[in-house]
C-alpha cells in the first residue's frame, strides 16, 4: 500500500477518535484502500455493507478477518429472508394476473376515465414497490404513484381509494412464507427485515457506494448510531441509480465530512475532464490527477473498452465491432441474454416458452406490457427494446459470437455497468446526445442549447473516469463547444 495521503491520514485520525464519518471519494481516489487503513487501525469488529456481490467478494479478500463483508440483501437474507426461500425466484407473471388473484376483476371509473383492471393492478404493485423502497413503517397514500391523465387532486384521491385496499392485501399476501399470489423478490424481505428494527452486531459499520442507497437501507444503517461507529463512503457525483429508488444520503448525514480528491487512476489531463462534468452537478469536490501517470485525451483507434449510454447502444456497438472482425466481450456476459432472446423468439412465433422468467406469459405483447407498466418488470425493459429493435435471432447470433473478456480485443459496456471498473484505453460511444436546442439565439443567430442536465453530467463523469491512460471523448466531444461549459 502506498504512503497515505494527507486526506487519508486525516480520515484515519477521525476514525480513531470514534467519530461518525462521511467520506466523499472521487473516482479513483483510493476509496477501498482508505477503508482498509481505517479497519487496520483498530482491533474492533466491523461490518462492510457493499452495493453488489462482486464488490462484497472483492472486499472480503482485502479486509482483515475482523470485518465481515456482505451486501445489504445478504445481511437481510441471513437474518430474515431465508424464511421465504420457497417463494423467492418464482416465475414471473403479468401484473393483471396477480391483480386478478387479489380480487381486481373489473375496471374503475375516475372522473371521465375508465381505469382498466390491468392499469389498476400495475398501480397496486408499484405502490408496494415504492413502500419497500421507503423508510415508512406502513403503506400510505403517498406511495400510490400518479397515473397519466388523472391530473387533478380529486382524481388522484379517487385512485388512492381504489388502490390502497388491494395494496394492503398484496403486502399481507407477501407475509406468508410458504405460498401466495404476489411474486416475492429480494426487496420484499429487505423491507421486512428493516421493519424489525434490526441491531447489526458490530462495533463499526462501513456503508459503501452510499450515494446509491435506498431510504430503507439508510434507515437501518442510521439506526445503528447508538451502538456502532458509522462510516459512509461514496461519490455523490456518481449517484446514477435514482431511477430505481436510490438517493444520495451522504450530503446531509450527521457526521464529520471529509474528502478524497487525489486520483491514483489517472493523470492531470483526465482529472480536468472529470472536473468539467463535476461542474454541472451539485458536487463540491474537484479531482487532482497523479503527475506520474501519463494520460492523453484524443482519438483512440483500438480501445480496451467502449462505454455506451444504453443497453441498446451497447448491443449495437457490439454488433458493429463483431462485423468488423473484432473479438468482442459484453460486460457481465451474454448467456442470460441468449436465453431470454430464445424465449422471446418462441413467444413472437406464437409458442409458449419454458424459460423460468417468462413461462407464464402467453405472448410477446404481454411481455411488452409487463416491461413497460409493471414495477417488477422494469429490469426487462432494456431487453424488450433490444428485441423490438433487432429481433431475437440477430441478438442470439451476436451473443454467440462474443468472447470472454480475457480473450477479447475490446469490452463493450454501458456506463452504469462500468461503474467501479477501469481500463487503460476507453472510448465513449456515440449514444450520448448533447442537450437539445432552446428557442433562444446567440449573437450569431445560432440556437442556444439547454444547460447540461445534472443527471447526464453524472453519467458522463462516471464514463470518462473509467480510463487510466487514454480517453476518446467520442459521443461526449460536443462538450468542447457547449456554451454553458463551466469549470
Amino acid at each position: 500500500m502506498h504512503t497515505p495521503t494527507d486526506e487519508q491520514a486525516r480520515a484515519v485520525e477521525v476514525f480513531r477518535d470514534g467519530r461518525h464519518l462521511v467520506l466523499q471519494a472521487g473516482a479513483g481516489t483510493g476509496k477501498t484502500s482508505t477503508l482498509r487503513l481505517l479497519a487496520a487501525s483498530t482491533k474492533r469488529r466491523g461490518r462492510y455493507l457493499a452495493f453488489n456481490k462482486d464488490i462484497a467478494h472483492d472486499a472480503s479478500t482485502r479486509f482483515p478477518r475482523s470485518v465481515v463483508c456482505k451486501t445489504a440483501h445478504a445481511t437481510a437474507y441471513a437474518a430474515f429472508g431465508h424464511r421465504y426461500v420457497r417463494r423467492l425466484n418464482s416465475p414471473r407473471q403479468p401484473a393483471w394476473r396477480i391483480g386478478q388473484a387479489l380480487g381486481i376483476t373489473a375496471p374503475v371509473r375516475i372522473g371521465g376515465h375508465e381505469i382498466s383492471h390491468r392499469a389498476l393492478s400495475h398501480s397496486v404493485l408499484r405502490t408496494v414497490t415504492r413502500f419497500c423502497q421507503s423508510a415508512d413503517r406502513s403503506l400510505a397514500p403517498h406511495h400510490v404513484p400518479t397515473l397519466r391523465g388523472l391530473g387533478t387532486h380529486v382524481e388522484h384521491a379517487q385512485l388512492i381509494e381504489a388502490v390502497m385496499p388491494f395494496a394492503k392485501k398484496a403486502w399481507g399476501d407477501l407475509q406468508d412464507a410458504e405460498q401466495g399470489v404476489v411474486r416475492f423478490d429480494h426487496d420484499h424481505y429487505l423491507k421486512m427485515w428493516a421493519l424489525t428494527e434490526p441491531k447489526i452486531d458490530a462495533d463499526f459499520l462501513f456503508l459503501d457506494e452510499a450515494q446509491d442507497t435506498n431510504p430503507v437501507l439508510e434507515q437501518v444503517f442510521s439506526a445503528q448510531r447508538a451502538h456502532a461507529q458509522l462510516v459512509m463512503v461514496g461519490d455523490s457525483a456518481q449517484a446514477i441509480y435514482g431511477w430505481r429508488g436510490a438517493r444520495d444520503v451522504m450530503t446531509g448525514f450527521d457526521a464529520t465530512h471529509l474528502t478524497l480528491t487525489r486520483s491514483f487512476r489517472f493523470g492531470p489531463l483526465l482529472a480536468e475532464q472529470a472536473n468539467r462534468w463535476l461542474a454541472f452537478t451539485d458536487a463540491t469536490i474537484r479531482l487532482t490527477g497523479t503527475d506520474s501517470i501519463s494520460t492523453e485525451v484524443g482519438l483512440v483507434s483500438s480501445p480496451d473498452a467502449v462505454l455506451c449510454r444504453t443497453n441498446i447502444g451497447a448491443m449495437k456497438e457490439a454488433m458493429r465491432l463483431l462485423s468488423s472482425g473484432h473479438r468482442v466481450a459484453l460486460a457481465r456476459g451474454g448467456k442470460t441474454l441468449v436465453a431470454l432472446a430464445s424465449a422471446a423468439r418462441d413467444l413472437k412465433d406464437g409458442r409458449r416458452t419454458s424459460h423460468h422468467e417468462l413461462v407464464l406469459f402467453a405472448s410477446w405483447g404481454e411481455v411488452q406490457d409487463y416491461a413497460e407498466h409493471d414495477p417488477a418488470g422494469r429490469d426487462l425493459q432494456p431487453f424488450v427494446e433490444l428485441v423490438d429493435t433487432y429481433g431475437p435471432q440477430a441478438i442470439i447470433a451476436a451473443v454467440d459470437a462474443l468472447s470472454d473478456e480475457g480473450q477479447a480485443d475490446v469490452t463493450v459496456s454501458t456506463a452504469h455497468k462500468a461503474k467501479g471498473r477501469e481500463w487503460l484505453k476507453v472510448k465513449i460511444a456515440d449514444d450520448f446526445p448533447p442537450p437539445p436546442d432552446t428557442d433562444r439565439l446567440d449573437d450569431r443567430g445560432c440556437p442556444i442549447p439547454e444547460p447540461v442536465n445534472a443527471t447526464d453530467a453524472r453519467l458522463a463523469y462516471v464514463a470518462v473516469t473509467r480510463a487510466r491512460h487514454h480517453l476518446d471523448l467520442g459521443g461526449l466531444a460536443w462538450i468542447e463547444n457547449h456554451p454553458t461549459r463551466r469549470g
